[in-house]
């Protein structure tokens, strides 16, 4: 199985930045693409960006974040400039066995809160 940690959530206020790391173990051998998805309360969990041989981003979120991967493809990140209030949501990790984007991936991260202030 693989394992997925997110971190670097947090308190930040309109028109920062905040960049979410996540690190995947276990058998990572297994994973091919990884992307990112976020769940405001009482809304449904959406995409936010995803990173194969290229990358995908929400219109919201285009221009404004940039999704990257290091080490071996193990850890994923995501740089967040310019937030916004309407940002602020439950941030999940998310990784594919398959080369694509397709809903649900196969692995989940337990998710880190980011709170945009206005």
């Amino acid at each position: 199985q693989v394992q997925l940690v997110e971190s670097g959530g947090g308190l930040v206020q309109a028109g920062g930045s905040l960049r979410l790391s996540c690190a995947a173990s276990g058998r990572t051998f297994y994973l091919n693409t990884m992307g990112w998805f976020r769940q405001a309360p009482g809304k449904e969990r959406e995409f936010v960006a995803w990173i194969g041989g290229s990358t995908l981003y929400a219109d919201s979120v285009k221009g404004r974040f940039t999704i990257s991967r290091a080490n071996a493809k193990e850890t994923l990140y995501l740089q967040m400039n310019s937030l916004k209030p309407e940002d602020t949501a439950v941030y999940y990790c998310a990784a594919y066995k398959n080369i694509g984007l397709y809903y649900p991936p196969d692995y989940w991260g337990q998710g880190t809160q980011v709170t945009v202030s206005s």
